[in-house]
């Protein structure tokens, strides 16, 4: 067994980005929060699949080109190789989880 309080770990940025509370051997997930203006980067993954839930503000999740205006309460499921970005074009934060299986760390391409 793992045991994990998200409170005890830290976002990349310091007050947003990524937060990983599980890393490996078979998946990994987290947290990340977009401040207003911010956004992870066009990318996708060679043999990842990622999976979004948001809780938390309405931002606007780009998959292959088109836009989607989420939803507090959306999922996303994406496989690997479609690429996407999450751009927080809002005036409030954004927080959503993420799931990103297999566990492979270096399967990302920026585009």
């Amino acid at each position: 067994m793992e045991r994990v309080n998200e409170k005890d770990l830290a976002y990349r940025q310091g007050a947003s980005g990524p937060k990983y509370l599980f890393r490996g051997p078979l998946y990994e997930w987290g947290l990340i929060r977009l401040l207003p203006g911010q956004g992870l980067g066009p990318h996708y993954h060679e043999r990842v699949a990622e999976t979004f839930y948001f809780w938390k503000g309405t931002p606007l999740m780009i998959v292959e080109g088109v836009e989607h205006r989420v939803v507090e309460g959306d999922a996303f499921r994406l496989q690997a190789k479609e690429r996407h970005d999450i751009r927080n074009d809002t005036a409030e934060p954004v927080q959503l989880l993420f799931i990103k299986a297999p566990y492979l760390p270096e399967d990302k391409v920026s585009c």
